[in-house]
Parts: structure tokens; C-alpha cells; sequence
């Protein structure tokens, strides 16, 4: 990524990254300097007294959480996948046998509560 001396992204630098991410120019709504995406992502910036500078850190910050927000979804979607596959998997033999042991010995015990009749 190119930036310019005051840390800015250069303006080839952003569009490369936008169309990385599937973001059209036409998609933002910008309003001085608030920029928002097609996902519903809103940015402000007034960082500077330049609006030209101003837009290109609302357009940076608003890729951030883009990224951001796509990195959480793509985390959420692996955790939710491992989880069911843990789920599907059998348990391992010992610790079925050790389950089932501990189940009669509680049977055992609740056998031996009830009452006695005479």
C-alpha cells in the first residue's frame, strides 16, 4: 500500500482495496465527511481542515471496518462449523465406558434410597 507523506493512503492504493473488498464507489454515501458502505458501516472523520483529506480517511477508516466486520462474520461462520463437527464426532471409547459407569453407580445409589417395605 502506498501512503502519502502526511500517513494517507494514496488514492490508487484505495481504490485497489475497495475493489479487493467488493466496494463500489457507487455503493458510498458520502455527506462532507461521513462516508458509508454498502453494509451499513458508517464512518465521520474531521481530522483535518482539508475535505479532500478528510474523504480519503473516512473512505481508509471505512475499508478498516469493513475488513473488520468481514474478518468477525468469515470467525464466526469457522466456530460455528467446528462446533458442529465436534458435535457430530463420537466421543472416545474410554470416556463413553467412564459416562456409562457413572450412570449405573448413580442408579445404584438411587435404588438404595428407596423405601423399605415391611
Amino acid at each position: 500500500m502506498e501512503y502519502w507523506s502526511d500517513g494517507v493512503m494514496s488514492e490508487a492504493s484505495l481504490n485497489a482495496r475497495m475493489a479487493q473488498l467488493g466496494i463500489r464507489h457507487v455503493g458510498l454515501v458520502e455527506t462532507f465527511a461521513r462516508s458509508g458502505g454498502p453494509s451499513g458501516i458508517s464512518v465521520t472523520v474531521q481530522d483535518s481542515r482539508s475535505q479532500a483529506q478528510n474523504r480519503r480517511l473516512a473512505r481508509e477508516r471505512l475499508l478498516d471496518a469493513v475488513e473488520h466486520s468481514q474478518k468477525e462474520k468469515r470467525a464466526e461462520e469457522i466456530a460455528r462449523r467446528e462446533k458442529a463437527r465436534r458435535r457430530r464426532s463420537p466421543r472416545p471409547r474410554a470416556l463413553k465406558q467412564r459416562i456409562l459407569e457413572s450412570k449405573r453407580k448413580r442408579s445404584e445409589l438411587k435404588r438404595q434410597r428407596t423405601k423399605i417395605e415391611m
